[in-house]
């Protein structure tokens, strides 16, 4: 990165709030779906993205990989799991946001980086830091009170991480950029997301068509609505620091948070709040160590697990 020119990572940096700061703010638009349900949103979703980064990749002429793709099982294999992990996450979400779940929502994303840690550990036999331990811990900790706080487990946020950190597993293993990985993963959606549509429409429970232009046109807007913050994400992941992409990727949480208690106005109890609070120390913890270990790598005698250093979040 030290190549870059300022003008190069200024733009790197809009792009990397841009892409943040869309997902950001997502929440606002699901429910400007209704009466659509979660499930003929997401079939839409899956279908309207594919068109949308069919035609980008078109205009961009990045066909080459496809043919390699397919020519290789093992890889093609590993797509159609984070294509079916990606479904149950974008799934999940679009349905927490329009029941009234954004805060908690926002804490699966919060949490991410934990789980990823942990799954590192666990399945890829990775070593941790003292301080990352520590992280984890905490992270248990907060969901062992945002279970009492809930009077259930908070499966909307674990569910959305688990799924993410696993999508994110299996990504880092296909080896394949934003725009390439959208493509094949949207591909595998493609075909069961319109049959879904088409067994809704012969039973008449569709929208698309049935509730104006405006509201066929919103559905046909997943598309860019998944793809767009992709492109703005490649583009600042060439552009900046990962370490400071990594500090980025909370925007998004963020901004779902404030939006789930000042605009959705959810409650957020005594015991919520300590929940949050308990992830926010981890996340805090985290971060410092990961800049700590960046300035002084020789301090390190041995490899060991790093917090994700920044995540393109799909929701």
């Amino acid at each position: 990165m030290s190549g870059k020119s300022s003008g190069e990572r200024r733009t790197g940096l809009l792009n990397g709030f841009a892409a943040y700061g869309m997902w950001g703010l997502v929440p606002l638009f699901w429910p400007l779906l209704k009466p659509a349900g979660a499930v003929e949103i997401l079939a839409h979703r899956m279908a309207w993205s594919l068109v949308f980064v069919a035609v980008a990749l078109v205009v961009t002429r990045r066909w080459a990989w496809a043919g390699e793709l397919l020519r290789q099982p093992r890889r093609l294999g590993l797509v159609t799991v984070a294509a079916a992990v990606i479904t149950v996450n974008w799934g999940v979400y679009i349905w927490s946001v329009n029941s009234g779940h954004v805060v908690e929502a926002s804490l699966g994303y919060f949490i991410n980086p934990l789980v990823t840690i942990a799954m590192g550990v666990l399945l890829l036999k990775e070593r941790l830091r003292p301080v990352q331990w520590v992280a984890v811990a905490t992270g248990f900790a907060a969901v062992v009170v945002l279970t009492v706080g809930y009077g259930q487990l908070p499966w909307i946020s674990l569910t959305l991480a688990f799924s993410f950190a696993t999508y994110g597993l299996v990504k880092k293993k296909v080896a394949l950029g934003g725009m390439e990985s959208l493509a094949a993963e949207t591909a595998i959606q493609f075909i069961p997301a319109v049959g879904y549509l088409l067994w809704l429409s012969s039973r008449g429970g569709s929208t698309f068509a049935t509730e104006g232009a405006g509201h066929g046109a919103l559905l046909a807007a997943t598309g860019v609505v998944t793809a767009l913050p992709l492109v703005c994400f490649g583009a600042a992941a060439i552009r900046v620091p990962l370490s400071t992409l990594g500090l980025l990727q909370y925007l998004a949480p963020v901004f779902q948070f404030l939006l789930g208690i000042f605009y959705f106005h959810e409650e957020m109890p005594v015991e919520r709040w300590a929940g949050f609070g308990l992830v926010w120390v981890a996340l805090s913890l985290l971060t410092w160590d990961a800049l700590r270990a960046a300035r002084g790598p020789r301090r390190i005698r041995a490899p060991k697990a790093e917090a994700p250093a920044a995540t393109a979040v799909d929701v």
